[in-house]
């Protein structure tokens, strides 16, 4: 049986409710569809695993409003059912300085925790952002709502300039190295 990951490519297109940030002239929905994208076809064409995106093209729009888009993704997840949940994302803060990559979980000491932790570490091999840690937030609908290990991913900072680089050119690396994680997590070599 083929472990099965839902990988969800956060916020819509642009012009369209639940759009994502932006920065240095890149938007979130654009990088969070590619990433996503790569990490999948690395995962489906490993016998090991099943993957699914819940945006298939760049113009999938999900739900009438913030709040169905949210819905709509979990119950993609729960429905199929997913064994693993990713959802990707970028961040944006006021103040450029702030990079790195974090990622968000339900609650610590669970599978979600230690999937993380490989996923994180795979990252900043992988593309060289900071390791600004794992969070636990449980107030993220996407985490709270899917009913299997979940994480958010926030790749890098869209506001600082380092990050945008790393985003807009190496976004097949950011892939690789949630990929790389996500073998570690179950002991596996690449295929």
């Amino acid at each position: 049986m083929a472990i099965k990951i839902f990988i969800d490519q956060g916020h819509n297109p642009t012009g369209f409710h639940n759009a994502g940030a932006t920065g240095n002239g890149l938007l979130e929905q654009d990088i969070t569809y590619q990433v996503g994208i790569y990490l999948a076809d690395m995962l489906n064409g490993d016998s090991r695993f099943e993957a699914r995106v819940s945006r298939p093209t760049p113009t999938t729009v999900l739900g009438t409003n913030n709040a169905s888009s949210l819905a709509e993704r979990v119950r993609l997840a729960n429905q199929w059912p997913a064994d693993y949940f990713i959802s990707i994302h970028c961040n944006a803060n006021n103040n450029p300085a702030i990079n790195g990559t974090e990622i968000y979980i339900f609650q610590y000491g669970t599978q979600a925790n230690w999937l993380a932790q490989y996923v994180m570490d795979g990252i900043v091999e992988t593309v060289g952002t900071k390791n600004n840690g794992i969070r636990q937030n449980q107030t993220f609908y996407v985490l709270r709502r899917t009913n299997m290990p979940s994480l958010l991913v926030e790749l890098a900072y869209l506001s600082n300039a380092n990050d945008a680089q790393k985003l807009r050119d190496n976004q097949y690396g950011f892939a690789y190295g949630m990929y790389i994680g996500i073998l570690r997590y179950f002991g596996f070599s690449p295929q």
